[in-house]
């Protein structure tokens, strides 16, 4: 019986995860961290520094940074791109984006009405 050139075992059984996923190396996970490190620190000066004064904008300026920090952790970490897997991994994340666009939108879409219909409480009503 003559062994596959990616047979790993002598089980016969065919251990290669996929041909074309890019792993990463050592720089790209230190570039990975460094950039991770940076995307929160910057974040956490802003809010504890009281940069701005506009806290709405503070809140935004946050927000952006956690979403470049998401993209840092898919592309260094996860090794999502569209070329590993034929392209299925970046499929399968846009349609779990979908999916949790709609269901964090309809919940605030929910909520917010919910909040709007409600009935006002008499004041001694609380205790």
């Amino acid at each position: 019986m003559s062994a596959s050139p990616h047979t790993d075992h002598a089980d016969g059984h065919d251990h290669h995860h996929g041909d074309h996923a890019s792993h990463g190396t050592v720089k790209s996970y230190i570039t990975g961290f460094v950039l991770s490190v940076i995307l929160t620190a910057i974040p956490f000066w802003l809010v504890m520094g009281k940069v701005f004064d506009n806290a709405a904008l503070t809140g935004i300026l946050v927000m952006a940074f956690a979403l470049v920090q998401i993209v840092v952790h898919m592309v260094y970490f996860l090794h999502l791109d569209t070329k590993s897997e034929g392209g299925w991994n970046m499929m399968a994340l846009l349609f779990t984006v979908i999916l949790v666009m709609i269901a964090i939108t309809g919940s605030l879409w929910v909520m917010h009405h919910l909040n709007t219909n409600m009935m006002q409480m008499p004041p001694g009503m609380f205790m």
